[in-house]
């Protein structure tokens, strides 16, 4: 019998808007990015953890994680610059995949940097909006991504690694900044206190975290990443709990059980998912 040769499908044309698109989303990374760091007081302004009358420091809720913590926001930064970079090469014009994000991944980067002046403007409430609208975008990403295919591993890198990180680390900074506006608020203990409402929160988070691990389980690179940022995220709440103020020994063990899901899940979701496929 003679073998039938599939030819491979041609490769898609780039057109105006692919260009645009390129374009737009390398300056528009490089203002956003430019504007996240003048407003975190990377030249000398205001630090984000001083704004707001510190409603947003590592000690000012049980759900606040510890000052290393935001250390990962280097890491998504450097991600985002060249997810930016990657998409702008002319032979990456028409990839479906940056096609499907590269809108999405710079509308993110300007609601972070909103995000910030809205914290420097001391507007707490204001910032859950927009904290939130930001976890509805990278969620956007996330089934974006699920949905279609890398089409190598430095791809995967790029937008997997990048987007998760950023997801897995939003969710996180939402749970704290919800609690700090409520804080702000004044709204107390809402029938349970401090503790037992923190610990009800955490366990969301772990819940969370194992959706996400379940729903990207086919994307490894991405449901680790989401993983690790929660992982890393939820970790130094219970640090900050054992360590500085307000010192909780239950938060702080919530914390920790709640992060290990967050890194077991993925790997759990993942490796099952491969050998399903085999």
């Amino acid at each position: 019998m003679s073998s039938v040769t599939v030819p491979r499908s041609a490769p898609l044309a780039p057109t105006s808007s692919d260009r645009v698109r390129q374009v737009v989303v390398v300056v528009g990374a490089l203002l956003a990015m430019a504007g996240a760091a003048l407003g975190s007081g990377a030249f000398g302004g205001q630090q984000v953890e001083d704004a707001a009358g510190g409603a947003l420091s590592a000690d000012a809720t049980p759900l606040a994680p510890d000052t290393p913590a935001f250390r990962i926001w280097s890491v998504i930064y450097l991600g985002l610059l060249a997810y930016a970079v990657y998409q702008a090469f002319p032979r990456h014009a028409a990839t479906p995949r940056l096609r499907a994000t590269g809108w999405w991944v710079l509308a993110s980067m300007v609601l972070n940097a909103l995000w910030i002046g809205v914290v420097q403007q001391g507007w707490v409430v204001g910032s859950v909006v927009v904290i939130a609208t930001l976890l509805a975008v990278l969620a956007v990403l996330l089934v974006r991504l699920v949905r279609t295919a890398p089409d190598s591993a430095a791809q995967a890198v790029v937008t997997d690694g990048t987007i998760g990180l950023y997801l897995g680390w939003v969710s996180v900074a939402t749970l704290a900044n919800i609690a700090a506006t409520l804080v702000v608020l004044d709204v107390g203990g809402l029938g349970l206190g401090a503790t037992a409402w923190s610990v009800v929160v955490l366990t969301l988070a772990a819940a969370l975290a194992v959706a996400y691990a379940v729903f990207a389980r086919t994307r490894p690179v991405l449901a680790v990443a989401i993983g690790l940022a929660m992982a890393w995220g939820l970790a130094w709440i219970a640090v900050g709990r054992t360590s500085g103020a307000p010192r909780d020994a239950v938060v702080a063990a919530a914390a920790a059980v709640a992060s290990v899901v967050a890194i077991a899940a993925p790997v759990v979701t993942t490796l099952l998912a491969r050998r399903s496929a085999r």
